[in-house]
């Protein structure tokens, strides 16, 4: 084959076009005198084009057929002309395979063992390795039959015949068979000692899984027994002669290379520990020193070689062992600290590069379900198995993992681990890292299929199958309801009924009777949503037993659980995301108001998963949301319905933030400090109504005016809306002013903001099953004799002649919270000199404010309640530190800058700052009205009604001291708490209010 120098020749161009890298060295490979019968023949180029290194096939090819006796070349290449399994089988592997290339070039006729394509040939079994094994009686034999046997593996997974599972259990029969082999010769060599001891091999790992490597460690663990007359040590000693031959068999390195190492380091106390231990030895180690990841280790334990009923036995007697490991102390926790320490010992410049140990390996896909089956295998035999895959389908199967999720780590961990195979496969040599070699990767690329871009594609699919599989060992392997079922006993897991009942009393259930009958009703069945409830109920059970009312929690799930028993998304939920389920359990067991809530909006559930979901929005993002969907709606009646229902919803997601404790807003996180908690759901709470508000007035003004009325309208903010302090049951106080626009009748105008006024107090008292929302306008001028609304002109003609020192005190409060902002911003201009008088009060002024404070402590306090308990009227109560507070305001907030504010906490900091409060009181003040204030929103949180007085229920009243932080059966500690904390913050008010 000649060319014309500097013109490619058309064989040239189609060794390029089929794949090959140096065309010119195939070239010269395809003139050589060994392939002279078949450089013609185009099914041979397209053969090695088909494979995953054409160079490397071609390069096989010619050394085997120059190996070949005389003559036989030609029968080996005839053979590859005529028959397209040989073709493609053997080239498949010389073009995988460096190392079975080699081989073959030291067996050259090792190559029948490729010729033939059976059905038998497609899934050989251990007893058909044994038999291709029979005849080798050295371990330099063994080595040479144990490849060829690897021939016909490696073939049938390159040409795709077996997939990566297949070729695993392949791989792991054969080690089988070669441990059998390996074993035989022992004896032979040592009959004596066979005849002294029964010896048994127990495979762990991926030999005892069946989804071995092409080259890994064969983890045994080896179990002996005297026999024959033998005393136990001699019997030991011999069990140990045969054993430590059988691994130097196949672990020595010889003229053919070695098999596999056979790793014995898994065994009772390791290294240090004797080789061969008697059954009873092992059972006494497992029972009083094994640490949780030796009994992980057992878990795919299978007797593979020796005596079978010895085998047998060990795996018996071991196995209960195993699936009780989950109820050790700090299992998960140790499990999960063992996967990381794995990760921070691979080196730093490798991590990236490690497919088998590294983040979104195949170890991820591996602990991640050992764990699942060890927390659920207690009670479910079904998960039982030693082989990964198998195990996850079966916990999909029985609802302990998504079937998404479960399909896309089936998926990931099959393409993770034929990586494995072809980078293991090409030298035979044990590695798991990722090469870094272009020509490496390329051919690694194509043995996985990728033709076009091989490195590019190959390096897009492992991130990508990494990824899912680091997002879901994260979601599954450090999920937190698998701690908890780990920590149930077997009996509990199990929801045995009549252990159950006798549990749900000793948990504190009121009516286990009515209990068992829900958990019947959630978990009966074979359907998957009873698998699902099945796992999550023993933990609930235990969550609601955690609270002062688990009848209640339960029955709430029931009710929730019906409605949304149909919604895919429900159960996975609480299986799977985070602290959905236990955060659930508290929101449900901790009072009426969230469960009330939750059962009007059952979809609001995803809340609980959400990392975010338990951090309010504020109103910048909740009033676009709101008036939008007012504005989609179709009656003014529509649109108050809408707002409603993101009202709803909100109070929800507050409610159970408040509860669960992990309350923050979107720009900050939970806190821990009381006071901070108080005021993020008093800014949540009002930042809601505020925006309802807005909602009901945009579907007001709409019904009649369209987009805009004939005057400039504003809700002004009083009292606890105004100061930002809204609790779960306060009303909202408000002003209204209005002002005419620019050319508009001035009687016409006022008509429009009274019908505005009047319809948006009418669409916000239809009926409804949520928390209502009352518009209180007595705080306006002439009380409940005077108009609900005045222009702003009225207004100011009103202040400047009438006002009252109690209206001044009101106004401290005062903020715009809807409509027109320019408006609202004037009249707070109008205000302000009046709530913060020009040096400050005179003494008769003082004196009313006084008069009005104990007139109202003597004539509103309602009859029977006791004044130590009363939140808002009580000794030491809301009232006491608010008057005392705004006092202090309209006394000095003409001078003090930061006494201008209407919410009292800030207030007080700023009267402490500027000296007119001793550090003591203020802390004295701040800390009841805290308390006082954190008292009425529990009593609303667990009652679903407002109330300013502790309840009297005695389960309500423990609620309550949960709530704060007060453990079972401490509900006196909380009252003794209440009464000491407001007894001394009014010594203080007595002092600072009245001048005591």
């Amino acid at each position: 084959m000649t060319t014309v120098p500097g013109r490619r020749s058309s064989t040239f161009t189609r060794l390029l076009r089929h794949g090959f890298t140096d065309p010119a060295a195939a070239e010269r490979l395809l003139a050589l005198p060994a392939l002279a019968t078949v450089r013609d023949d185009p099914l041979l180029l397209d053969a090695l084009g088909a494979t995953a290194d054409p160079d490397l096939a071609l390069s096989g090819l010619v050394r085997l057929a120059e190996s070949q006796p005389d003559g036989d070349d030609r029968i080996l290449l005839s053979t590859l002309t005529t028959s397209k399994p040989l073709r493609d089988r053997l080239l498949g592997v010389l073009g995988a395979s460096e190392a079975l290339g080699d081989h073959l070039a030291r067996h050259p006729g090792d190559w029948h063992a490729l010729a033939t394509y059976e059905a038998s040939d497609l899934h050989p079994g251990v007893a058909d390795f044994e038999d291709c094994l029979a005849e080798a009686a050295d371990p330099v034999a063994l080595r040479i039959a144990y490849r060829r046997c690897l021939l016909s593996i490696a073939a049938r997974d390159v040409c795709a015949t077996t997939d990566v599972a297949q070729t695993a259990a392949e791989l792991a029969d054969l080690a089988i068979a070669t441990l059998r082999a390996a074993l035989a010769i022992a004896r032979a060599a040592a009959p004596e000692d066979g005849a002294r001891c029964r010896l048994a091999v127990i495979a762990l790992g991926k030999c005892g899984g069946q989804e071995l490597n092409y080259v890994s460690d064969v983890d045994v663990v080896f179990v002996g027994e005297p026999t024959g007359g033998a005393d136990e040590n001699t019997g030991l000693q011999a069990a140990t002669r045969l054993a430590s031959h059988l691994m130097r068999i196949c672990s020595e390195t010889t003229v053919e290379g070695t098999i596999w190492p056979v790793d014995a380091n898994l065994r009772p106390e390791g290294r240090n520990g004797p080789l061969v231990r008697t059954l009873s030895s092992h059972l006494a180690y497992y029972q009083r020193w094994a640490k949780t990841w030796e009994f992980q280790a057992l878990l795919k334990a299978r007797a593979v070689a020796g005596d079978p009923l010895l085998g047998e036995e060990y795996i018996e007697a071991l196995s209960p062992m195993v699936w009780q490991a989950a109820e050790r102390d700090n299992f998960v926790a140790d499990v999960q600290k063992m996967r990381r320490r794995v990760i921070d010992n691979i080196p730093a410049a490798e991590v990236d590069r490690e497919l088998k140990l590294g983040p979104g390996g195949l170890r991820d896909v591996e602990f991640a379900v050992q764990l699942l089956q060890l927390v659920h295998g207690r009670s479910d035999p079904t998960l039982r198995s030693g082989s990964t895959l198998a195990a996850l389908q079966a916990l999909a199967a029985g609802g302990y993992v998504g079937r998404i999720d479960a399909a896309q780590l089936d998926d990931a961990y099959r393409f993770l681990r034929a990586m494995e195979h072809r980078i293991q496969l090409f030298r035979l040599r044990r590695t798991h890292l990722v090469p870094e070699d272009p020509a490496d990767l390329r051919r690694l690329g194509r043995s996985l299929g990728f033709r076009t871009d091989p490195v590019t594609e190959l390096h897009r699919e492992w991130r990508r199958h990494a990824s899912v599989v680091r997002r879901l060992h994260e979601k599954l392997f450090y999920r937190p309801l698998l701690d908890a079922v780990a920590q149930l006993t077997p009996g509990e897991a199990r929801l045995s009924a009549k252990a159950a009942g006798q549990r749900l009393e000793a948990l504190g259930y009121a009516d286990p009777a009515a209990a068992l009958r829900h958990i019947e009703a959630l978990a009966s069945g074979v359907s998957r949503k009873a698998a699902i409830q099945r796992t999550l109920l023993p933990v609930l059970l235990n969550w609601f037993a955690d609270s002062a009312d688990p009848d209640a929690g339960l029955l709430g799930f029931r009710k929730v659980s019906d409605a949304l028993g149909k919604t895919p998304w429900y159960l996975r939920l609480l299986r799977d995301e985070g602290a959905a389920a236990e955060n659930l359990a508290r929101v449900l067991s901790a009072g009426r108001l969230a469960p009330d809530l939750l059962l009007r909006a059952p979809e609001a559930v995803a809340i609980l998963g959400d990392p975010d979901g338990l951090r309010p929005r504020r109103r910048d993002h909740l009033q676009p949301e709101i008036l939008a969907a007012a504005g989609r709606a179709d009656s003014a009646a529509a649109a108050v319905a809408a707002a409603r229902g993101v009202r709803r919803r909100e109070l929800f997601r507050t409610a159970a933030a408040d509860l669960i404790g992990s309350y923050g807003t979107e720009d900050s996180p939970a806190e821990t400090d009381t006071g901070a908690l108080v005021d993020q759901i008093g800014n949540a709470l009002t930042d809601l109504t505020a925006a309802t508000l807005a909602g009901a007035l945009r579907a007001a003004v709409r019904e009649r005016w369209g987009d805009e009325l004939p005057t400039r309208f504003a809700v002004i903010g009083m009292g606890r809306f105004g100061g930002h302090e809204l609790s779960y049951g306060s009303d909202a106080d408000v002003l209204f002013v209005h002002e005419p626009r620019d050319g508009a009748d001035d009687q016409e105008a006022a008509r429009a903001a009274g019908l505005v006024v009047e319809e948006m107090r009418r669409l916000l008292q239809l009926p409804t099953a949520d928390p209502p929302l009352l518009i209180d306008a007595d705080l306006r001028p002439e009380g409940k004799s005077g108009p609900l609304v005045r222009t702003l002109a009225s207004y100011e003609a009103y202040y400047r002649r009438w006002s009252l020192v109690w209206e001044a005190q009101a106004l401290l409060r005062a903020e715009p919270m809807a409509g027109d902002p320019d408006l609202g911003a004037r009249f707070m201009e109008l205000v302000d000199p009046l709530r913060y008088p020009a040096e400050g009060l005179g003494e008769d002024a003082v004196r009313e404010i006084r008069r009005l404070k104990a007139r109202m402590e003597s004539e509103r306090l309602p009859r029977g309640a006791d004044p130590t308990l009363h939140t808002k009227l009580g000794r030491g109560g809301l009232s006491d530190v608010e008057w005392t507070v705004q006092l202090i305001q309209m006394r000095h907030g003409w001078s003090e800058p930061g006494l201008r504010t209407t919410r009292t906490r800030e207030a007080l900091a700023a009267a402490h700052a500027a000296g007119l409060i001793a550090t003591e009181d203020a802390q004295i003040l701040d800390e009841a009205w805290v308390l006082a204030t954190r008292v009425r929103n529990a009593v609303m949180l667990v009652r679903g009604r407002p109330g300013d007085t502790f309840p009297s229920d005695t389960r309500e009243l423990a609620a309550v001291a949960r709530y704060l932080g007060f453990g079972p059966g401490h509900a006196g500690d909380m009252l003794d708490t209440y009464r000491r904390v407001t007894r001394r913050a009014r010594a203080v008010v007595d002092t600072l209010f009245y001048d005591a």
